[in-house]
């Protein structure tokens, strides 16, 4: 579906995939909608809400300080507030090398200079396993150290390569792709992961490199800090040309002031060139919740593609019971868009292989909640934000996280709810393949009426048998394990 979208988009000013012109009377500023939904990056990398928007802000002084020719510009603004496309990617990989939260991980990597080995020495001694045995910790810092600098650059390239790839499926032209690829490149050619050089890093990689690392140390310890880090790697980390016009900056007390007030996503509106404004209607609102489909879903290698089963399910059901036109469109982004809020769920327990703790459930049950608060960010996705952040919900109440009940519950969140339990007990486990769909049914038929709407249960039932699409056998192990299926089904409902 994403091929033939893209197909169908418009040729725009400097930017073969995308339009300023979009002649749809409900279209949209595209900035607005990603600078919303860069939130829910912000969650992934373990930073603040509004990294992305602030590094964005930052990055876009620096090009007009810099004198960045006009024509580039809405490139590097796109790609400011995209640049952590392909964070989930490497999420669970830092959660396994590290035992540790990836949050955690990822958030201490950005305040040291981890080029130096005595800096990459003590982050990792310090954040490995925290909490466990002392020789466990000894084992995993041997673990981590074992692979040497082809670790972290395989790490890298994943992350960089995937977020590239998401920004080239939704249309951003060469130079916003490119400086996605090469964000974490270094000007003395120490960076990751293809080691280029000075020159070699594409003008907007370089600011991107700066803009966001200014932003980590301008939030974690203020302004006074970041400028002496931007300093300190001047030449090494940094082109020192973009590090003086950081400094010329310096003192423009209210540029650094409005960065923590206010509202950012209008201050975005105000740096994006007017020129090359792109507008998005139905067509690309579409490509949007499926390029950040495929971000929550690199999150965790066990809910690959989970998402978009999730939304082909909630479709097929919602037309049986009566759901059409419109409402089935919105229907279909809110699917793809429903687990937005694991961004901010540690791998360590999406990737559990097991029973979760209280705590660890606490944990998971935050998901919704986060999908709700970044949803709303996103004026044209007001229509979604209930029906997605409701997919635990439950017709008696019991669910999460607001507690809502049967007549609380528009049709398409129940929908919604069944198709994502529907998929859970479909996918693969680290100890079991997927189920087939009559122990899918099976296993769903108890809570119905009770937990699930039984309109919605039946329609599943009937999409499940009819389909053609050749399903899971039901001779796998888990049909016989009955106790990891009672654990699946209760963390899925």
């Amino acid at each position: 579906m994403a091929t033939a979208l893209l197909n169908r988009l418009e040729v725009g000013h400097g930017n073969p995939s995308l339009t300023n012109v979009v002649t749809h009377p409900h279209a949209v500023r595209l900035s607005e909608v990603l600078g919303g939904l860069s939130y829910a990056l912000d969650l992934t990398e373990g930073q603040r809400p509004g990294h992305a928007v602030r590094s964005c802000l930052i990055g876009m002084r620096l090009a007009e300080s810099i004198g960045l020719p006009r024509n580039e510009r809405s490139s590097l603004f796109y790609a400011l507030l995209m640049k952590d496309l392909g964070c989930s990617s490497n999420a669970a990989r830092f959660a396994a090398l590290f035992a540790a939260s990836d949050h955690d991980v990822k958030s201490a990597i950005k305040t040291i200079d981890w080029t130096r080995a005595s800096e990459a020495f003590r982050l990792v001694t310090r954040s490995v396993a925290p909490g466990a045995f002392w020789l466990q910790r000894v084992w995993q810092t041997m673990a981590v150290l074992s692979r040497g600098p082809e670790g972290p650059r395989d790490v890298v390239r994943t992350r960089c390569e995937r977020g590239a790839d998401i920004a080239k499926m939704l249309g951003f032209n060469g130079d916003t792709v490119s400086a996605i690829r090469a964000l974490d490149e270094h000007w003395n050619g120490a960076g990751q992961p293809y080691g280029l050089k000075g020159d070699e890093i594409p003008t907007l990689a370089r600011i991107l490199g700066l803009a966001q690392t200014v932003e980590v140390f301008a939030s974690a310890h203020g302004v006074r800090t970041a400028y002496d880090m931007a300093a300190a790697r001047r030449g090494r980390w940094f082109e020192p040309r973009l590090v003086d016009a950081l400094l010329a900056i310096r003192p423009d007390g209210p540029f650094w002031t409005n960065l923590t007030q206010g509202d950012l996503l209008a201050q975005i509106k105000k740096v994006e060139p007017e020129d090359r404004v792109i507008l998005a209607g139905p067509e690309r609102l579409d490509l949007v919740a499926e390029a950040f489909a495929r971000v929550i879903d690199a999150k965790s290698p066990w809910t690959f593609k989970h998402s978009n089963g999730v939304a082909e399910l909630s479709v097929a059901i919602g037309s049986r019971v009566g759901i059409h036109g419109p409402a089935l469109v919105e229907l279909r982004r809110a699917a793809l868009l429903h687990d937005l809020g694991k961004l901010g769920v540690s791998n360590l327990i999406l990737d559990k292989p097991g029973r979760l703790t209280d705590d660890e459930f606490a944990a998971m049950r935050t998901h919704t909640s986060h999908t709700r608060e970044i949803l709303r960010r996103v004026g044209c996705f007001s229509g979604v934000v209930d029906v997605a952040a409701s997919h635990h919900e439950r017709l008696d109440g019991t669910g999460y996280h607001r507690r809502l009940r049967g007549e609380q519950l528009p049709l398409a969140a129940r929908v919604i709810c069944v198709a994502d339990i529907c998929d859970a007990l479909r996918a693969s486990r680290p100890y079991r393949e997927g189920l087939a769909p009559e122990r899918v049914i099976a296993i769903m038929s108890r809570d119905t009426g009770t937990g699930i709407d039984a309109d919605c249960f039946e329609a599943m039932r009937h999409v499940l048998l009819d389909s053609s699409t050749p399903l899971t056998d039901a001779t796998t192990p888990a049909v016989r394990a009955v106790a990891e299926l009672d654990e699946d089904y209760r963390q899925a409902a």
